[in-house]
């Protein structure tokens, strides 16, 4: 492979014809080549193709020409210097400041991206072969930073004649091993390799690459954009931060319930982190007054359940309900048998409620706790969502505390909160349909 940069280009500007000028311009390969020929390809750093559209402006309010030239912002970073922003662009792109570029042009104005990097690296193909009459590929690229990776390598953002990807997925390697995952970029190593006779300083912003014309179509092949990962498949589609917050913002409406269970083990570790979640919530006068139970395979939980299903059912039969909607009604609780992990909190009455002479006041003071538990119940199932399970909150409990209390061995001050059923779901829930806040607030 070898590589020239054509120097003694002029300086460009709007309406330039770059095609025009590669053609007319001296050509001198170290192979005593003085003239393109097929297969070569033509490597042009962006910024003089924005330049020849008219995409230079007037560097205004930066922040502004970055949200104009991007849909969404990957991550923030604040450092001595100032704070960069990593957005993904029109195209897909993911890069700092949306590709704008304040080197190599007049003081005030700044370089745009190109609007549509693949039409223009067409364009240009399409000219130059009218021009001269070759089969040429022409790679139109842009410097990126890397994740994980300091420097800065050039990246192709258009292409037009050049395979942009080489999928040796299917084929095997010396050792008869076949490759799953292996598809190089051939796009951007050609620009890269490119860069390192342009040089980000000497002025020379085109190259010419020969040697690699088994890339070069006839076509001009689907383009650059095939380079940019699909957001489905992007593991890394925010900054940490970003991510972090946009879990805060999401946490609450991930908390779905789940009413079928996998037979994986829930570890230990899961339920210490749910409660120690839970445990945040606020209580009245600097109390902490929840307690959980937390039942696996013990006996007890059979126990439990069995008399729970029993004065229920003794209940409904006394409410004179037929022995039909009673069996349907008693069903529901079989999830509570099911599921690998249940976890019984309650709220300890002892822990510190206020007593007063009054029953109208007692009566505040116990639902002001019982508050205090529906917050660490939901902090608890959330958090449960938030370590990729899933959970039900059953309120059988509540209609038989008695029951709990004498299976369990409990003191009377321990008021049973329901039952949260909890393991690894069976199926992925349903895409949840977000109600209108304006529906549940008073006017």
């Amino acid at each position: 492979m070898q590589v020239i940069a054509l120097a003694g280009l002029p300086r460009i500007t709007t309406g330039d014809d770059i095609a025009a000028l590669i053609a007319k311009s001296d050509v001198s390969f170290p192979d005593g080549s003085n003239a393109l020929l097929d297969g070569d390809i033509i490597v042009i750093t962006s910024k003089i193709v924005s330049k020849a559209e008219g995409r230079v402006v007037a560097a205004a309010n930066r922040d502004d020409l970055i949200d104009s030239e991007s849909v969404r912002t990957v991550a923030t970073k604040v450092h001595a210097r100032g704070t960069t922003r990593i957005v993904e662009t029109k195209h897909g792109l993911i890069m700092a400041a949306a590709g704008i570029d304040a080197s190599n042009v007049d003081e005030g104005t700044v370089v745009l991206l190109p609007v549509d990097p693949d039409a223009s690296a067409r364009a240009i193909r399409a000219r130059l072969s009218d021009l001269t009459g070759l089969m040429l590929g022409v790679i139109i690229t842009d410097t990126m930073g890397r994740a994980w990776r300091d420097g800065l390598t050039d990246n192709a953002i258009g292409v037009a004649g050049v395979s942009p990807l080489d999928d040796h997925t299917g084929t095997s390697d010396e050792y008869g091993r076949i490759l799953e995952m292996t598809v190089i970029a051939v796009a951007d190593e050609i620009a890269s390799a490119a860069d390192l006779v342009k040089g980000k300083s000497a002025g020379n912003p085109i190259a010419i690459v020969r040697g690699m014309e088994q890339f070069v179509t006839a076509d001009d092949d689907p383009g650059a954009r095939v380079l940019v990962r699909p957001a489905s498949e992007d593991l890394f589609g925010l900054g940490t931060a970003e991510a972090i917050a946009q879990g805060r913002l999401t946490a609450s409406a991930n908390r779905r319930t789940v009413r079928s269970f996998t037979d994986q083990a829930v570890c230990d570790d899961t339920i210490t982190t749910a409660i120690a979640a839970a445990v945040t919530a606020p209580a009245p006068h600097h109390t902490t007054p929840w307690r959980f139970l937390v039942l696996r395979d013990q006996p007890i939980r059979t126990q439990l359940l069995d008399a729970m299903r029993d004065h229920w059912i003794t209940d409904l039969t006394a409410s004179g309900m037929s022995a039909e909607s009673i069996e349907k009604r008693v069903a529901r609780g079989d999830i509570l048998r099911e599921a690998p992990v249940v976890i019984i909190p309650f709220i300890d009455l002892d822990a510190g409620a206020h007593e007063y002479p009054d029953a109208e006041r007692k009566a505040a003071e116990r639902d002001m706790f019982m508050v205090a538990g529906g917050a660490a119940v939901q902090s608890l199932m959330i958090s449960v969502a938030a370590q990729g399970l899933g959970s039900a909150w059953i309120g059988s409990t509540m209609f038989c505390a008695d029951v709990v209390h004498a299976v369990c061995q409990l003191p009377a001050a321990l008021q049973p909160l329901g039952a949260v059923a909890l393991g690894h779901p069976a199926q992925l829930a349903h895409e949840r349909q977000m109600r209108d806040p304006d529906d549940f607030i008073l006017r």
